[in-house]
C-alpha cells in the first residue's frame, strides 16, 4: 500500500482516484472545492484503500508541498475550461512542478494530443508538439517544462496522452458521453463537430487510469511521454451505431454542425471559438499509435463490447429514462 496524490476531481481524477484505491492504495484527491457537498470527506475501499477529499488551491506550491509529502506520486488531473488554458494552466503547472521536486514524488500528467496540432492523423509519440493552436501550444510547453526538469535531474516525470474519452463518469461536454447517449436513446438528431466520419481514436476512462497508475510505478515510463492504449478507432458515426444497437436504438440520425457555423459562433462565444480552433480532430483523420505504450507499460485496452455495455449502464443508471424512443422489441 502507498500513498498517492491527484490534483483535480474530474472524470480522469476521480477515475484515478477509484483505481488507485482499488488496489488498496490510500489516495489524497486536492481541489479548489474538496469534498462535495454532503459527501464525506473521506471513503473506504473493500480492499482497505481509500479516497480522501482535501480543498487546496492548485497554484499555491506551498499547500501542494503539505498535502503531496510522502505520496509516491502526483498526480496532474486538472483541466481548466477551454477559454482559460493560457491564463489558467501556467500557475497550475508551475506549482505541480515545485511540489514534485520537493516531495520527491514522481509526476504524472494527464496529458491530452492537442500538442501535436492539425496535420498529424496518425499519432506516435516521437512526433514533434508542433500545434501552432493556443491550447496545443500551452500543452506542449507544460511537457517541455516538466521534461526539463527531469533531463536536470530535479524530478522524475512521464505524460500519458489520451484521447477524447468515453465511460462511466464521462461529463456532458464529452463527445461520446451524455453529448450523445441523451439525444440518441431519445430519438433525437446528433450534432457531432464538423464530420461524424473520420477514422477516430477514443479513450476509455478506466484505461486512462489505469495507464496513469502503471506510468507512475514503472521508471522505464519515466521521461517521456505514453499514448494511452485504446481501442481499434471508430467513426463518431460507428461509435453511435455501437450504442444505439445495444440500447435497443433506431439506426442514429446524425447531422454534424458545419465548422463554418461553428466558427461563426465562436466569434461571440469564447468557448465555441477555442472548439472551432481544434475541429481539426474530426474534420480529418485523428488515430494514436499505442504500440510503444502497450509494450512498455504492459496494458491492453478494454474492447468495444465492454466499453459500450458498461458506459450505457453508468448512463442509464445517471440518466433514468425508461425505454429508448422508438426501441426494437
Amino acid at each position: 500500500m502507498a500513498r498517492h496524490t491527484i490534483l483535480g476531481k474530474g472524470p480522469i481524477g476521480r477515475t484515478l482516484a477509484t483505481h488507485l484505491a482499488d488496489a488498496g492504495h490510500d489516495v489524497h484527491v486536492l481541489s479548489r472545492s474538496g469534498p462535495r457537498p454532503g459527501a464525506p470527506a473521506r471513503t473506504q475501499a473493500a480492499s482497505g484503500g481509500s479516497i480522501e477529499h482535501h480543498r487546496v488551491d492548485g497554484t499555491d506550491a506551498d499547500a501542494l508541498t503539505a498535502r503531496t509529502g510522502g505520496s509516491v506520486a502526483l498526480y496532474n488531473c486538472v483541466n481548466p475550461a477551454y477559454h482559460r488554458w493560457a491564463t489558467d494552466w501556467p500557475p497550475v503547472a508551475a506549482a505541480l512542478l515545485a511540489a514534485a521536486t520537493r516531495t520527491d514524488a514522481v509526476l504524472v500528467i494527464a496529458g491530452n494530443l492537442y500538442g501535436y496540432g492539425a496535420g498529424h492523423p496518425h499519432m506516435r509519440e516521437s512526433d514533434p508538439l508542433a500545434s501552432r493552436e493556443t491550447k496545443g501550444r500551452v500543452r506542449a510547453q507544460m511537457w517541455a517544462d516538466a521534461l526539463a526538469r527531469h533531463d536536470a535531474g530535479a524530478l522524475r516525470t512521464t505524460e500519458v496522452r489520451g484521447s477524447d474519452y468515453l465511460g462511466p463518469g464521462a461529463e456532458a461536454h464529452a463527445h461520446a458521453g451524455p453529448r450523445m447517449l441523451t439525444p440518441l436513446l431519445a430519438g433525437r438528431v446528433l450534432r457531432p463537430i464538423a464530420s461524424a466520419d473520420r477514422p477516430h481514436t477514443w479513450t476509455y476512462l478506466p484505461d486512462f487510469a489505469a495507464a496513469l497508475a502503471r506510468a507512475a510505478e514503472l521508471p522505464d515510463a519515466w521521461g517521456r511521454p505514453w499514448h494511452v492504449p485504446s481501442p481499434e478507432p471508430q467513426t463518431y458515426r460507428e461509435v453511435a451505431e455501437r450504442f444505439a444497437k445495444a440500447a435497443g436504438a433506431p439506426t442514429p440520425r446524425i447531422s454534424p454542425a458545419p465548422l463554418a457555423a461553428v466558427r461563426l459562433l465562436g466569434l461571440v462565444n469564447p468557448m465555441m471559438r477555442e472548439i472551432a480552433g481544434v475541429a481539426y480532430q474530426f474534420d480529418q483523420p485523428f488515430v494514436t499509435d499505442d504500440t510503444a505504450s502497450r509494450r512498455v507499460l504492459g496494458l491492453e485496452p478494454t474492447g468495444w463490447d465492454t466499453i459500450v455495455t458498461r458506459t450505457l449502464a453508468a448512463h442509464r443508471a445517471e440518466h433514468p429514462a425508461g425505454q429508448p424512443v422508438g426501441a426494437r422489441r
